[in-house]
């Protein structure tokens, strides 16, 4: 049940919806009673998962963009699109970043980066993002016995 909620947690977190993964796993962590692998596994493909989410969102949210109450501009979607060009689409390697994360997968979708290189890009990102809070709870874990 604990790899389940981890997984559910690190999808809601990958959302554009705020939540805090980090601290499921850390919590988890420190218990001692799971398998390492077992938690970094069930966070990435959770945070990954939901990432794909924001990517098929942003596939579609360009069909309202002439739309009255559309929130982004044509120019503010232009100069996203110049931003992510500039920095190009592997950039989506800090798709773990706090705060431009997540607006940054859905950006892949809105400029249609090859899915399968999306996937790889998002979760090589992800996955070394968990694997350092591993160590790093690990860390606290034998500061703290």
């Amino acid at each position: 049940m604990a790899y389940w909620s981890l997984l559910l947690s690190a999808f809601i977190s990958a959302t554009l919806f705020p939540s805090s993964s980090e601290v499921v796993l850390s919590t988890l962590i420190v218990t001692g009673e799971y398998s390492l692998w077992l938690l970094w596994l069930s966070a990435t493909v959770g945070n990954v998962l939901g990432s794909c989410v924001n990517y098929v969102l942003g596939t579609q949210v360009t069909r309202f963009a002439d739309r009255k109450w559309f929130p982004v501009s044509p120019k503010a979607l232009h100069k996203a699109q110049q931003q992510f060009n500039r920095y190009g689409v592997y950039s989506l390697l800090f798709a773990w970043l706090p705060v431009v994360g997540d607006p940054l997968t859905l950006i892949g979708g809105v400029f249609r980066v090859r899915f399968t290189l999306f996937l790889v890009l998002v979760t090589i990102g992800k996955g070394l993002r968990y694997a350092v809070v591993i160590a790093m709870a690990l860390g606290l874990e034998a500061l703290l016995a």
